[in-house]
C-alpha cells in the first residue's frame, strides 16, 4: 500500500513537467539513480516595433538619417535619437503640376522652415530654431537671457508609436505634415507682388506619393488638389483648381557651421537678419551675414603660395533633360562663365554642370540636395535664380534656375527693339542660333549670379559714358556694364554704321570680379568674423567714390535715382535716349521690309509694340531726373554723398527735352505699317495720355530735390517750364494739334482736381500721383510693366482691372502692397518719404490754374473754330471750379 502511495505522488509530479517539457524546453540527462529533471523557457513577449512592423500593407524605406514607414495612407519616421535637437531644413517644391500659370515646376514658393525635433517627456515636438539672436559669449550671464527670452516656436506635437528594439529611434506618426494643410509648407498661395493667392485644399484629394531616405535627408511626395483665387483690395479673380505633386525635402544640417560673413551695405548682396546683443553698445545692434555657398579650398596652404586649388565642395549644377536641346550647351557656357571669376580669387573648378542622371536612383531635382536649372514649359517671358540659406549662418544649401519658355521670345524682341539698326543678322522674324546663344548664355549667367548671392546693381551702367558704348575697343573690352547683375540689356545706343561695337552685356564685368572676391576669397590667418570683416571692410573703402564699383539698390518702394534705373544705358538719359529715338526711328521705317513670311502681320505688331514700350522707356529714363534724386551707400569718412540731387541744368533740360519728344511724335503712328494692323487710330496720343501723367505729377519729387540742394530747380520753375511746354502753341497763336490739345486737357484736368483736394472736393487721384496727398514717389503700374518689375508676371495677367483701379485711386493704394515681395530686397527699399509738410504744389496749382483761365480767355475768340470750340470746353471746366 506504501508502495503504491509513492507511486501515486510520483506520477502527479512527472506528468505535468512531462507535457510542460514536450511544448516549451528541453530534457537534461540525468545521472544515475536521480529522478530526471526539467526546466522551462518563459515565452518572448512581442514589442511594440514587432507588432508595428507587422502592420499590413507597411513599406518600409531606411536610410541612415530617417527610415519612412508608409501604410495606405499614413506615413511614418523611424528617427534616431541622436537626430534630435539636431538642425533642419524643410522645403516644398513642385514637382508636377496641373495649372503651370498657377505652380511652377521646380519652384520652392516658400523659404524652408529652420527646425528641429525635441524629445520631451516622452513626447516628440517639432520646433522652429530661433537662429536670429547672436550674443557676446564672453558675457556668461547673457545666455541665461537668451534661453530664456529666444526659445523656438512649438510647431506639431507627435506621440511615439513604438521605439525599436535597441531603444535607439523613435516611431512617430507625421502624416498630417505632408498631407495636411501646412502654412509654412503650402506649395501654393502667398503673396504674389501684392496680390494674396488664396488656395484652399481639398482635403478628400490629398494622397502620400513615393518617399525616399538617404544619407542625410528624406523626400516626401504628396499628391495635393487646391482651389484657387487671387485678390486685391474687393476685386477677386478666380484661378481655378491646380492639382500638383508636392515634394517635401527634409535636410540634415551639418553639425560644424561654415563662418559668416557680416554684409556692408555698398554692395549688393542678398543677406540674412541677425540681432546681435552685447555691452559693447547701449542698444541691441541689427546686422546682417551675407549669403554664400561654402567654398574652402582643399589646400589652404597651396592657396596661400598662389595656387589655384579646387573647393572642398564645388557647385554642381543639374541641366534639366526637358530643356530643347539647342537651349543645353549656351546655359553650361553661362554656369561655367563664373569660373573665370573664381579663378581671379584662387579657386579652380568651382562651377559644375552636369545633365540630369538616367539611372541615378539617389538623383531626385526636387530634393534639396540638388541645384537644377528647371525648365518651364509656359508663355511667362520671365527666367528666375532664387537660392534658399541655413539661417544660422547664410550659407547657401539650395538653389534653383527657372528658365520660362517664352524668355526665348522677349529675347527675339529685346535684339531686334535694341540692335536691328547695326545688326543685320537680327533683321528676321526667327533669331539666328548664334545671336539666341549668346543670349541665352546672358540671361542665364545673370540667374547664376543670383545665385552665387548677388543682388541687382541697377547703378553699374551709368558707370559708362555714352559715347563709350560706340566705340569698338571700348565695348569689345567692357561690355555695355561693368555688371551682368544690371538691367543693362543689348546695345540700344549703338548707330547704323558703327563697326565693331559689341552689342551685349560683358560675360562677367568689373563689379562682379569685385562683388565674388568679396564673397568668396578665403582669408588667411584663422581669423575671427568680426577680424575678416575688418579687412573686407577696407576691400571695399578702396573703391569708395569709383563709379564703376558703385551699387545701385533696385527701386521697387519708390523710385527717386535717376541713375539705378532698369532698361537704361550710359551715365546720360537724355543722350542715350536721343541715340535710341533715332534708332527706333530707322527700324521702325523698315520694319515692313525686314521682316517677312509673316501674313498674318502678327509679329510686326508683336515688334511694333516693343517699339512703342522701348521709346517710353526713353522718356521715362529722361523724366526720373526731374526731381530726381542719386543715392548712394557711404561710409563714414569715404568719398561720396548719401544723397544728391539732380543739378537745376539737367532737370530743367530734361522737362524741355520730354515735352519736345511729346511734340514730335507723329512718326510712332506709321501709316503704311499700321493699315496692315487689325482696326487702330495709332498709339501717338496712348504714348503722349502716358507720358502726360508722368510730367504732371512730378510736382512733389521737384519740391522734395529742391527742398535738398544748394542751388535748386524750384518748384515755381518746374510749373512754369510745364505751362509754357504745354501752352506753347497757344502762346505763340500757332494752330493746335491733336497732341496739343491732348496735353492742355490733362493740365486742366489734373489742375482741377489738385484744387478741389484743397477745397474738400475730390482728392486727387491716378498716374504717378504726388501733389496734394503728399506720398512719395511710388511707381505705377505701367512702370511695373515697363521695368520689368513684377518678376511674378501676375500684374501683368491683370493689368486690366488693377489699371482701373488706379485711375480710380491713388497710384499708392495700387502699387504699395508690391514692397511685400521681397525677391531682391536686400538691405531694404528706400521708402517713399512724405512730403506733405513742405509740399507747396497744390499752391501753385492754383496760381496755374489762374494762369491758365486768363490765357485761355484771351485767344478763344481769335482762334480757329476748331481750337476755339476746344478752348471753351476748357473754360466751361475751368470757371466751373470756381462755383
Amino acid at each position: 500500500m506504501k508502495k503504491l502511495i509513492v507511486f501515486f505522488m510520483v506520477a502527479l509530479l512527472v506528468v505535468p513537467c512531462s507535457q510542460s517539457a514536450y511544448a516549451f524546453g528541453k530534457k537534461k540527462k540525468k545521472k544515475k539513480g536521480q529522478v530526471e529533471a526539467i526546466t522551462t523557457t518563459p515565452a518572448k513577449k512581442e514589442s511594440k516595433y514587432d507588432k508595428f512592423l507587422k502592420t499590413p500593407g507597411l513599406q518600409t524605406v531606411a536610410g541612415s538619417f530617417i527610415t519612412l514607414h508608409k501604410t495606405g495612407d499614413k506615413l511614418y519616421f523611424e528617427m534616431p535619437l541622436k537626430y534630435m535637437g539636431r538642425e533642419l531644413l524643410i522645403a516644398s517644391v513642385v514637382s508636377e503640376t496641373s495649372n503651370p500659370d498657377i505652380t511652377t515646376v521646380g519652384y520652392k514658393p516658400q523659404d524652408p522652415i529652420h527646425v528641429k525635433f525635441e524629445m520631451i517627456d516622452s513626447t516628440v515636438f517639432l520646433k522652429k530654431v530661433n537662429a536670429m539672436t547672436e550674443y557676446d559669449q564672453s558675457e556668461k550671464s547673457l545666455k541665461k537671457a537668451i534661453d530664456k527670452n529666444f526659445i523656438g516656436a512649438f510647431l506639431k506635437k507627435y506621440k511615439p508609436e513604438a521605439y525599436n528594439n535597441d531603444t535607439t529611434a523613435v516611431v512617430f506618426e507625421v502624416t498630417s505634415l505632408f498631407t495636411g494643410n501646412e502654412p509654412q509648407l503650402n506649395p501654393v498661395g502667398g503673396q504674389v507682388m501684392g496680390l494674396n493667392v488664396n488656395a484652399s485644399p481639398k482635403s478628400e484629394l490629398a494622397y502620400l506619393g513615393a518617399v525616399k531616405s538617404f544619407e542625410d535627408n528624406v523626400s516626401i511626395e504628396t499628391y495635393l488638389t487646391y482651389t484657387c483665387s487671387a485678390s486685391y483690395f474687393l476685386f477677386t479673380f478666380n484661378l481655378g483648381e491646380v492639382s500638383i505633386k508636392a515634394t517635401r525635402s527634409i535636410l540634415l544640417l551639418p553639425e560644424e557651421k561654415m563662418k559668416p560673413r557680416i554684409s556692408d551695405s555698398r554692395i549688393g548682396i542678398f543677406l540674412t537678419p541677425k540681432q546681435y546683443i552685447s555691452t559693447e553698445e547701449d542698444k541691441i545692434q541689427q546686422f546682417t551675414f551675407a549669403n554664400r555657398w561654402r567654398l574652402e579650398p582643399k589646400d589652404m596652404k597651396a592657396w596661400e603660395r598662389g595656387e589655384l586649388v579646387e573647393p572642398i565642395k564645388p557647385i554642381v549644377w543639374y541641366v534639366d533633360d526637358a530643356f530643347p536641346e539647342s537651349w543645353k550647351q549656351p546655359i553650361r557656357d553661362a554656369v561655367l562663365g563664373w569660373n573665370k571669376a573664381f579663378e581671379k580669387i584662387g579657386f579652380k573648378n568651382v562651377m559644375q554642370v552636369r545633365d540630369f542622371p538616367q539611372d541615378d536612383p539617389t538623383f531626385d531635382p526636387d530634393n534639396l540636395k540638388y541645384s537644377c536649372i528647371r525648365y518651364v514649359p509656359t508663355a511667362t517671358e520671365n527666367a528666375m535664380g532664387p537660392s534658399w540659406v541655413d539661417p544660422t549662418t547664410g550659407e547657401i544649401i539650395n538653389a534653383s534656375v527657372l528658365v520660362y519658355n517664352n524668355i526665348v521670345k522677349l529675347i527675339n524682341n529685346w535684339r531686334f527693339t535694341h540692335t536691328a539698326q547695326v545688326d543685320p543678322r537680327v533683321r528676321a522674324k526667327k533669331m539666328p542660333q548664334d545671336v539666341m546663344d549668346e543670349s541665352i548664355t546672358y540671361v542665364i549667367a545673370h540667374e547664376i549670379g543670383h545665385t552665387l548671392g548677388l543682388m541687382h546693381n541697377m547703378a553699374a551702367s551709368n558707370a559708362y559714358p555714352v559715347d563709350s558704348l560706340r566705340s569698338a575697343s571700348f565695348t569689345q573690352k567692357y561690355g555695355t556694364t561693368p555688371s551682368i547683375m544690371d538691367y543693362a540689356r543689348f546695345n540700344y545706343v549703338a548707330q547704323p554704321g558703327d563697326k565693331g561695337v559689341r552689342l551685349t552685356p560683358p560675360d562677367l564685368g568689373v563689379y562682379d570680379y569685385y562683388a565674388i572676391k568679396w564673397l568668396y576669397s578665403p582669408i588667411a590667418g584663422n581669423l575671427s568674423v568680426k577680424e575678416e570683416a575688418k579687412v573686407l571692410e577696407g576691400w571695399v573703402d578702396e573703391k569708395a567714390g569709383d563709379p564703376i564699383y558703385r551699387y545701385g539698390k533696385q527701386q521697387i518702394a519708390s523710385r527717386y535715382d535717376p541713375s539705378a534705373i532698369e532698361e537704361d544705358l550710359g551715365d546720360d538719359p537724355i543722350k542715350a535716349g536721343s541715340y535710341g529715338i533715332s534708332n527706333l526711328k530707322y527700324i521702325l521705317k523698315n520694319l515692313n521690309t525686314w521682316i517677312e513670311d509673316d501674313p498674318s502681320t502678327e509679329h510686326r505688331q508683336e515688334l511694333y509694340n516693343n517699339i512703342l514700350q522701348q521709346y517710353v522707356r526713353y522718356l521715362m529714363n529722361v523724366t526720373y531726373n526731374v526731381g530726381g534724386i542719386y543715392l548712394t551707400a557711404v561710409k563714414d569718412g569715404t568719398p561720396g554723398a548719401t544723397f544728391q540731387p539732380v543739378s537745376r541744368d539737367v532737370q530743367k533740360a530734361s522737362m524741355r527735352w520730354v515735352i519736345k519728344q511729346l511734340r514730335d511724335c507723329d512718326w510712332l503712328d506709321n501709316k503704311e505699317l499700321l493699315s496692315k494692323f487689325d482696326l487702330n487710330y495709332g498709339v501717338k496720343t496712348i504714348v503722349m495720355s502716358t507720358m502726360a501723367k508722368q510730367l504732371l505729377a512730378l510736382g512733389g519729387r521737384v519740391t522734395l530735390s529742391s527742398y535738398l540742394s544748394d542751388k535748386p530747380y524750384s518748384t515755381r520753375e518746374y510749373f512754369d517750364d510745364l505751362y509754357s511746354g504745354v501752352w506753347e502753341s497757344t502762346i505763340n497763336n500757332r494752330k493746335l494739334t491733336v497732341g496739343d490739345k491732348l496735353l492742355q486737357r490733362m493740365m486742366v484736368a489734373e489742375a482741377v482736381k489738385a484744387v478741389q483736394g484743397l477745397t474738400g472736393g475730390k482728392s486727387s487721384g491716378g498716374g504717378i500721383v504726388i501733389g496734394a496727398t503728399g506720398n512719395g514717389y511710388l511707381p505705377s503700374l505701367d512702370e511695373v510693366r515697363l521695368y520689368g518689375l513684377d518678376a511674378s508676371g501676375m500684374i501683368d495677367r491683370y493689368f486690366d482691372v488693377l489699371k482701373k483701379m488706379e485711375n480710380e485711386h491713388e497710384t499708392a493704394s495700387v502699387s504699395a502692397p508690391m514692397s511685400l515681395d521681397k525677391f531682391g530686397a536686400g538691405y531694404g527699399w528706400q521708402k517713399a518719404l512724405d512730403v506733405t509738410a513742405i509740399n507747396e504744389t497744390p499752391a501753385y496749382y492754383c496760381s496755374m490754374l489762374e494762369k491758365i483761365t486768363r490765357l485761355v480767355e484771351s485767344k478763344v475768340n481769335s482762334a480757329n473754330r476748331d481750337d476755339a470750340a476746344h478752348y471753351q470746353s476748357l473754360l466751361l471746366i475751368l470757371k466751373s471750379v470756381k462755383k
